[in-house]
């Protein structure tokens, strides 16, 4: 019952509002289920690229060796681990190539053209992982000043009403007043669980590079260890 009635309540100052603050208010409430969707896909997102990762490397652990591996294995490139190590194979045989033309061919400069490979996939791997968040970074950042403009806006509004009237009093000034702050509510809405959604995210976008970047120290060492043999 009582939700009801704060419900009916929000519904009547939203009323009251001007047509301004009604956009703002609808405006944030739009960017609060976009967000909503964007937290929640993110976050599926990256568990899913984790446990795909996982698998992978699971996979490489049971091979003897990694420069001979099938094609098949170098084709999976939506998985993050597989692009680092198709990067760095390919990278690896066609520096290769190239060197034994020239009669330059050494162990040393095909492991440096393979490293370099890995350093490149590891940053663009790095970008995939932090798609979106910048725009959760705006939300957080943004709404809360959406709503004080808003809110900014209808208190100008409501005082500038009553100034026009021969007697005030608090009784007049209160549902203007009332409607300004709905826009910073709202605001605040949007931005605090959006803002705990980010911070939760942001750790798992670290983590996810620390793994990657530690599976690409291995990869390296794998690498390096096979071009002695």
């Amino acid at each position: 019952m009582t939700l009801f009635l704060a419900s009916a309540n929000l519904l009547k100052i939203f009323n009251d509002t001007d047509f301004f603050g009604q956009i703002l208010t609808v405006g944030l409430g739009i960017f609060s289920l976009i967000a909503w969707t964007v937290m929640f896909g993110k976050y599926n997102e990256l568990k899913r690229l984790r446990d795909l990762n996982l698998a992978f490397e699971q996979r490489l652990r049971e091979e003897r060796t990694l420069l001979d591996l099938p094609e098949s294995l170098r084709n999976k490139r939506s998985i993050p681990y597989a692009d680092l190590f198709a990067d760095a194979v390919e990278s690896y045989w066609r520096a290769a190539s190239i060197l034994k033309e020239k009669g330059e061919d050494s162990s040393r400069a095909r492991l440096e053209h393979a490293e370099n490979a890995i350093q490149r996939a590891i940053a663009r791997q790095a970008l995939r992982y932090e798609a979106s968040m910048i725009f959760l970074a705006t939300i957080v950042s943004g709404a809360p000043f959406l709503g004080l403009l808003g809110t900014v806006w209808g208190v100008m509004d409501a005082f500038s009403a009553v100034s026009d009237q021969a007697a005030a009093s608090i009784r007049t000034l209160a549902p203007g007043v009332s409607a300004a702050l709905l826009t910073t509510i709202a605001g605040l809405v949007v931005a605090i669980p959006s803002m705990f959604g980010y911070n939760f995210l942001l750790g798992k976008v670290k983590q996810l590079t620390t793994e990657i970047e530690n599976y690409a120290s291995s990869l390296a060492d794998r690498l390096e260890l096979e071009s002695k043999n």
